[in-house]
């Protein structure tokens, strides 16, 4: 009987651990979108779309986002908000799964990218119609790049909250300051203030850069290493916490 519970608790502990992480596959794609349609694809219909209602797609994100954070900290109760990713509620529906691609694309439609000169090139590339072909590949490159410490995080996420599950007693504090940051990142989605972290880097040089080299388009593996390399920038840095909070709530809601 001993052995049997070992076994329910370790296969529950495994099938948490990749629902968890597929909402960061789910969010790095929802980001990833942007890139390649958004930016590198901006002279497609799509793109040009995309910008000329990023503000508004931003500022409707932030009050889906501020929700998000009420909810953690059990203010509001939406069905269709429900953190929960165990298979034997709501008949196997993961609801939670659509909001964090969701919150990928809401992040990307209101953070601008400190324009290094790798990402500038792609992006001036996608302005040309005979190169945004080109342009969008080299996206692809640079959100996988980006992608990758996201992913890591969503790999080891639910392991750091066992730590946490082993006091009970603060699981309620985890919660709560996982609402108060996704409120933060809400709140400055919607007042279209999170581009001003990106422009402060910028001014004052806080960011990783790449030479191009010889050539004036970037090859595939220089987009992606610039990709990770942007994840350390002060324009990027700013949202883990707020990433990290969203993942540690779906952990909470299934302690």
């Amino acid at each position: 009987m001993a052995k049997d519970t070992l076994v329910d608790s370790k296969n529950k502990n495994n099938s948490q651990h990749w629902l968890i992480f597929r909402h960061s596959i789910l969010f790095v794609l929802g980001f990833s979108l942007v890139f390649v349609v958004g930016w590198g694809g901006a002279a497609t219909i799509f793109g040009q779309i995309f910008s000329t209602y990023k503000s508004e797609i931003a500022q409707i994100g932030g009050i889906v986002v501020i929700v998000f954070g009420l909810a953690n900290l059990g203010i509001v109760k939406l069905p269709w908000i429900n953190y929960d990713t165990r298979p034997e509620w709501h008949n196997g529906q993961k609801t939670g799964m659509g909001a964090s691609a969701l919150l990928g694309v809401f992040f990307a439609a209101g953070w601008t990218p400190c324009i290094g000169t790798i990402l500038g090139a792609i992006l001036t590339l996608g302005i040309s119609q005979e190169t945004t072909g080109q342009a969008m590949l080299l996206s692809t490159g640079y959100a996988l790049g980006l992608g990758l410490p996201f992913l890591a995080i969503g790999l080891g996420i639910d392991r750091s909250m066992t730590v946490v599950r082993r006091f009970r007693r603060h699981l309620r504090k985890v919660q709560i300051s996982s609402g108060l940051l996704l409120i933060v990142m809400g709140v400055l989605l919607m007042t279209n203030q999170l581009t001003q972290i990106a422009i402060f880097a910028q001014q004052y040089g806080w960011y990783f850069d790449l030479p191009i080299g010889d050539g004036n388009v970037p090859n595939y593996l220089l987009a992606v290493v610039a990709g990770l390399l942007s994840f350390l920038s002060p324009c990027v840095l700013p949202l883990v916490p707020a990433y990290v909070g969203y993942l540690g709530g779906h952990v909470t809601e299934q302690s």
